[in-house]
Protein backbone atom coordinates (compact mmCIF):
# COMPACT_ATOMS: atom_id res chain seq x y z
CA UNK A 1 0.00 0.00 0.00
CA UNK A 2 0.68 3.40 -0.51
CA UNK A 3 1.05 6.09 2.05
CA UNK A 4 -1.43 9.01 2.43
CA UNK A 5 0.26 10.76 4.09
CA UNK A 6 4.12 12.00 3.55
CA UNK A 7 4.47 12.56 7.62
CA UNK A 8 3.04 12.41 11.05
CA UNK A 9 3.72 14.26 14.43
CA UNK A 10 2.53 12.21 17.29
CA UNK A 11 1.67 15.21 19.65
CA UNK A 12 1.78 14.02 23.11
CA UNK A 13 3.32 14.75 26.62
CA UNK A 14 5.61 13.15 28.92
CA UNK A 15 4.40 9.62 30.48
CA UNK A 16 1.37 9.36 28.00
CA UNK A 17 2.94 5.61 26.47
CA UNK A 18 4.55 7.77 23.35
CA UNK A 19 7.96 5.56 23.94
CA UNK A 20 5.77 2.66 23.34
CA UNK A 21 3.87 3.86 20.35
CA UNK A 22 6.93 5.14 19.03
CA UNK A 23 8.94 1.39 19.65
CA UNK A 24 5.53 0.07 17.96
CA UNK A 25 5.40 1.66 14.72
CA UNK A 26 9.43 1.57 14.11
CA UNK A 27 8.41 -2.45 14.43
CA UNK A 28 5.67 -2.50 11.96
CA UNK A 29 8.84 -1.88 9.30
CA UNK A 30 6.23 0.47 7.25
CA UNK A 31 5.55 3.80 9.60
CA UNK A 32 9.00 4.75 9.83
CA UNK A 33 11.22 5.54 13.25
CA UNK A 34 9.68 8.47 14.98
CA UNK A 35 11.40 9.81 17.92
CA UNK A 36 11.78 13.45 19.45
CA UNK A 37 14.16 14.96 16.98
CA UNK A 38 12.65 18.26 18.00
CA UNK A 39 12.94 17.64 21.65
CA UNK A 40 15.10 20.62 23.57
CA UNK A 41 14.36 23.87 22.29
CA UNK A 42 17.96 24.66 21.51
CA UNK A 43 19.05 23.83 17.37
CA UNK A 44 22.53 22.34 18.92
CA UNK A 45 21.00 19.74 20.76
CA UNK A 46 19.00 18.57 17.63
CA UNK A 47 22.34 18.32 15.69
CA UNK A 48 23.81 16.06 18.51
CA UNK A 49 20.66 14.07 18.43
CA UNK A 50 20.82 13.61 14.98
CA UNK A 51 24.46 12.69 15.04
CA UNK A 52 25.51 16.28 13.12
CA UNK A 53 28.85 18.07 14.01
CA UNK A 54 27.07 21.49 15.05
CA UNK A 55 28.29 24.04 13.02
CA UNK A 56 28.84 26.82 15.33
CA UNK A 57 30.09 28.87 12.06
CA UNK A 58 27.48 28.21 9.43
CA UNK A 59 24.30 30.00 9.31
CA UNK A 60 21.20 29.48 10.39
CA UNK A 61 19.15 28.02 7.59
CA UNK A 62 22.05 25.98 6.35
CA UNK A 63 22.18 24.43 9.70
CA UNK A 64 18.07 23.95 9.96
CA UNK A 65 18.35 22.67 6.46
CA UNK A 66 20.55 19.86 7.59
CA UNK A 67 19.04 19.28 10.56
CA UNK A 68 15.30 18.54 8.75
CA UNK A 69 17.29 16.48 5.85
CA UNK A 70 18.77 14.23 8.79
CA UNK A 71 15.21 13.94 10.29
CA UNK A 72 14.05 13.09 7.17
CA UNK A 73 16.49 10.00 7.06
CA UNK A 74 16.48 9.06 10.45
CA UNK A 75 12.47 9.39 10.90
CA UNK A 76 11.48 7.46 7.90
CA UNK A 77 14.00 4.30 8.37
CA UNK A 78 13.67 3.93 4.57
CA UNK A 79 9.87 3.68 4.33
CA UNK A 80 8.71 6.62 2.55
CA UNK A 81 6.86 7.97 6.18
CA UNK A 82 8.71 10.11 8.38
CA UNK A 83 7.56 9.80 12.14
CA UNK A 84 8.24 12.52 14.73
CA UNK A 85 7.49 12.60 18.45
CA UNK A 86 6.40 16.72 19.63
CA UNK A 87 5.84 17.37 23.22
CA UNK A 88 3.98 20.47 23.70
CA UNK A 89 6.61 22.61 25.14
CA UNK A 90 8.55 21.75 22.33
CA UNK A 91 5.97 22.99 19.74
CA UNK A 92 6.73 26.78 19.74
CA UNK A 93 10.40 26.65 19.01
CA UNK A 94 10.10 24.04 16.31
CA UNK A 95 7.55 26.62 14.64
CA UNK A 96 9.93 29.07 15.37
CA UNK A 97 12.64 27.56 12.96
CA UNK A 98 10.22 26.26 10.32
CA UNK A 99 9.52 30.37 9.99
CA UNK A 100 12.94 30.82 9.85
CA UNK A 101 13.28 27.86 6.98
CA UNK A 102 10.07 28.89 5.19
CA UNK A 103 9.71 32.86 5.55
CA UNK A 104 7.20 33.11 2.63
CA UNK A 105 4.96 30.66 4.07
CA UNK A 106 2.52 31.71 6.29
CA UNK A 107 0.96 29.89 9.53
CA UNK A 108 1.74 27.06 11.75
CA UNK A 109 0.23 23.79 9.33
CA UNK A 110 1.37 25.66 6.08
CA UNK A 111 5.30 25.57 7.40
CA UNK A 112 4.66 21.82 8.72
CA UNK A 113 3.79 21.24 5.20
CA UNK A 114 6.82 22.82 3.50
CA UNK A 115 9.01 20.59 6.10
CA UNK A 116 7.40 17.91 6.17
CA UNK A 117 4.83 17.28 3.48
CA UNK A 118 1.06 16.38 4.03
CA UNK A 119 1.33 15.25 7.58
CA UNK A 120 -0.87 13.71 10.17
CA UNK A 121 -1.22 14.98 13.29
CA UNK A 122 -1.48 12.43 15.83
CA UNK A 123 -2.91 13.12 19.71
CA UNK A 124 -1.84 10.82 21.99
CA UNK A 125 -3.81 11.41 25.50
CA UNK A 126 -3.74 9.53 28.88
CA UNK A 127 -7.35 10.39 30.51
CA UNK A 128 -5.70 9.54 33.72
CA UNK A 129 -3.83 12.90 34.33
CA UNK A 130 -3.05 11.85 38.49
CA UNK A 131 -1.50 8.43 37.34
CA UNK A 132 0.64 10.39 34.48
CA UNK A 133 1.91 12.71 37.18
CA UNK A 134 2.86 10.17 40.08
CA UNK A 135 4.60 8.51 36.75
CA UNK A 136 6.38 11.06 36.07
CA UNK A 137 7.53 12.09 39.49
CA UNK A 138 8.44 8.65 40.01
CA UNK A 139 11.16 8.40 36.67
CA UNK A 140 12.45 11.68 37.67
CA UNK A 141 13.26 10.88 40.97
CA UNK A 142 14.46 6.76 40.42
CA UNK A 143 15.90 7.93 37.26
CA UNK A 144 14.38 5.05 35.47
CA UNK A 145 12.89 6.44 32.45
CA UNK A 146 11.28 3.00 30.60
CA UNK A 147 12.67 -0.74 30.66
CA UNK A 148 11.74 -3.85 29.10
CA UNK A 149 9.31 -6.48 29.51
CA UNK A 150 12.10 -8.85 30.60
CA UNK A 151 13.54 -6.29 33.11
CA UNK A 152 16.26 -4.50 31.43
CA UNK A 153 16.93 -0.65 31.72
CA UNK A 154 15.98 0.96 28.18
CA UNK A 155 16.25 4.51 29.48
CA UNK A 156 18.04 5.45 32.73
CA UNK A 157 18.74 9.61 33.09
CA UNK A 158 20.13 9.54 36.75
CA UNK A 159 21.66 6.94 39.15
CA UNK A 160 18.88 4.53 40.84
CA UNK A 161 17.06 6.01 44.38
CA UNK A 162 14.32 4.92 45.81
CA UNK A 163 10.90 7.03 45.20
CA UNK A 164 9.75 9.41 48.20
CA UNK A 165 5.97 10.29 48.29
CA UNK A 166 5.54 14.17 47.48
CA UNK A 167 2.09 15.43 47.21
CA UNK A 168 3.28 18.90 46.06
CA UNK A 169 5.79 17.94 43.33
CA UNK A 170 2.50 15.63 42.41
CA UNK A 171 0.19 18.28 42.20
CA UNK A 172 3.29 20.55 40.26
CA UNK A 173 3.09 17.96 37.56
CA UNK A 174 -0.36 17.53 37.42
CA UNK A 175 -0.64 21.45 36.70
CA UNK A 176 2.08 20.76 34.20
CA UNK A 177 0.71 18.10 32.04
CA UNK A 178 -2.89 20.22 32.38
CA UNK A 179 -1.53 22.73 30.77
CA UNK A 180 0.63 20.48 28.36
CA UNK A 181 -3.02 19.25 27.28
CA UNK A 182 -4.24 22.75 27.57
CA UNK A 183 -1.66 23.56 24.77
CA UNK A 184 -1.81 21.18 22.73
CA UNK A 185 -6.01 21.55 22.59
CA UNK A 186 -5.39 25.42 21.96
CA UNK A 187 -3.37 24.79 18.69
CA UNK A 188 -5.36 22.57 17.26
CA UNK A 189 -8.31 24.31 17.51
CA UNK A 190 -6.52 27.41 16.57
CA UNK A 191 -4.83 25.46 13.10
CA UNK A 192 -8.26 23.82 12.54
CA UNK A 193 -6.82 20.51 13.06
CA UNK A 194 -8.26 17.47 13.67
CA UNK A 195 -5.94 15.20 14.94
CA UNK A 196 -6.12 11.29 15.11
CA UNK A 197 -6.77 10.20 18.64
CA UNK A 198 -5.18 7.81 20.71
CA UNK A 199 -5.33 6.78 24.11
CA UNK A 200 -2.90 5.25 26.63
CA UNK A 201 -5.65 3.08 28.09
CA UNK A 202 -6.28 1.75 24.26
CA UNK A 203 -2.51 1.63 23.76
CA UNK A 204 -2.10 -0.48 26.99
CA UNK A 205 -5.02 -2.62 26.55
CA UNK A 206 -4.67 -3.47 22.80
CA UNK A 207 -1.58 -2.06 21.58
CA UNK A 208 -1.80 -3.91 17.76
CA UNK A 209 -4.84 -2.50 17.27
CA UNK A 210 -4.07 1.03 18.35
CA UNK A 211 -1.52 0.94 15.98
CA UNK A 212 -3.48 -0.34 13.38
CA UNK A 213 -6.05 1.78 13.36
CA UNK A 214 -3.49 4.58 12.87
CA UNK A 215 -1.38 2.45 10.16
CA UNK A 216 -5.03 2.67 8.34
CA UNK A 217 -5.12 6.56 8.90
CA UNK A 218 -1.80 6.40 7.29
CA UNK A 219 -3.04 4.62 4.09
CA UNK A 220 -0.75 2.04 5.34
CA UNK A 221 -1.15 -1.75 6.22
CA UNK A 222 -3.12 -2.31 8.99
CA UNK A 223 -2.01 -6.25 8.96
CA UNK A 224 2.09 -5.07 9.60
CA UNK A 225 1.02 -4.20 13.40
CA UNK A 226 -0.09 -8.12 13.84
CA UNK A 227 2.29 -9.69 14.82
CA UNK A 228 3.98 -6.97 17.37
CA UNK A 229 5.55 -7.67 20.98
CA UNK A 230 5.41 -5.76 23.74
CA UNK A 231 9.17 -3.89 23.91
CA UNK A 232 8.32 -1.79 26.81
CA UNK A 233 7.08 -2.71 29.83
CA UNK A 234 4.48 -0.63 32.50
CA UNK A 235 6.66 1.00 35.01
CA UNK A 236 3.53 1.54 37.54
CA UNK A 237 3.09 -0.61 40.42
CA UNK A 238 2.01 -0.85 43.83
CA UNK A 239 3.64 1.91 44.99
CA UNK A 240 1.75 4.34 42.06
CA UNK A 241 -1.35 3.00 43.33
CA UNK A 242 -0.67 3.68 46.98
CA UNK A 243 0.80 7.11 45.93
CA UNK A 244 -2.84 7.98 43.99
CA UNK A 245 -4.76 6.81 46.97
CA UNK A 246 -2.49 8.86 49.58
CA UNK A 247 -2.86 11.59 47.11
CA UNK A 248 -6.59 11.43 46.66
CA UNK A 249 -6.51 11.10 50.65
CA UNK A 250 -4.63 14.08 51.49
CA UNK A 251 -6.13 16.62 48.51
CA UNK A 252 -9.39 15.29 48.76
CA UNK A 253 -9.11 14.48 44.81
CA UNK A 254 -11.93 12.84 43.12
Amino acid sequence: MTAVYNSYILCTAPRSGSTLLCALLTATGVAGAPKSYFHRPDLGAWERSLNLTPADRADQTTRLTDVLAAAHLAGSAGTGVVGTRLQADSRSFLLSQLAVLFPMTDGDTARIAAAFGKTLFVYLERDDTLMQAISLVKAEQTGLWHRAPDGTEIERLAPDRPPEFDANRIAAKIDYLTAAKSSWANWFDAERINPLRLSYAELSEDSPATVARMLSALGLDPSAAGNLGTPVAKLADDISLEWAERYRAELRQP
